[in-house]
C-alpha cells in the first residue's frame, strides 16, 4: 500500500516522540512516499527547535542519521495544483504540496497535524489516524 507520509509524523519517529510507535505500526509493510519538499521541511524543522532551545546541534545531528534510515520515494508535486489548494484551503504551500501528493497518487496521508488532517477530506484525502 502507498501512504503519504508528513514531516510531523516523520519528525515525530527521529525524535523519539510519543506517536513514533504507532507511527512506525501504520507504516510497516507501506511504501512511504512524501513530496520533496519534505527534505527541506525537516532541516527547518530543527532549525525552529534551535531557535526556542529545544534541541541541541548534537541531538539534531542524531535524528539527522535515522531520518536518513528512513526509506520513502521523494516525488516532484505540480506548483500549479499546489498553489490552488493552498487558496482554497488558505493553507501554506507545504502543506499544500503534502496534500497534492496524496491527491495524486490517491493514497491516504499519515499526519500528526490536526489542520492538515482537518482540511484533508475536504479535498478527497483520506487521513489516517495515529494516536499512541
Amino acid at each position: 500500500m502507498d501512504l503519504v507520509i508528513d514531516t510531523s509524523a516523520i519528525i515525530a519517529v527521529i525524535a523519539n516522540e510519543p506517536e513514533k510507535a504507532a507511527i512506525v505500526r501504520h507504516t510497516a509493510g507501506a511504501n512511504l512516499i512524501a513530496p520533496a519538499s519534505v527534505h527541506w521541511e525537516i532541516g527547518n524543522a530543527f532549525s525552529a527547535m534551535f531557535r526556542r532551545h529545544r534541541i541541541t546541534l548534537g541531538q539534531a545531528k542524531k535524528a539527522i542519521k535515522s531520518y536518513e534510515q528512513i526509506l520513502f520515494r521523494s516525488i516532484d508535486i505540480d506548483l500549479s495544483q499546489s498553489l490552488e489548494l493552498s487558496e482554497q484551503l488558505n493553507i501554506y504551500a507545504y502543506d499544500a504540496y503534502i496534500l497534492a501528493c496524496a491527491l495524486n497518487l490517491r493514497s491516504p496521508l499519515l499526519t500528526l497535524d490536526k489542520q492538515l488532517a482537518a482540511n484533508a477530506p475536504s479535498v478527497g484525502v483520506q487521513v489516517m489516524e495515529v494516536t499512541p
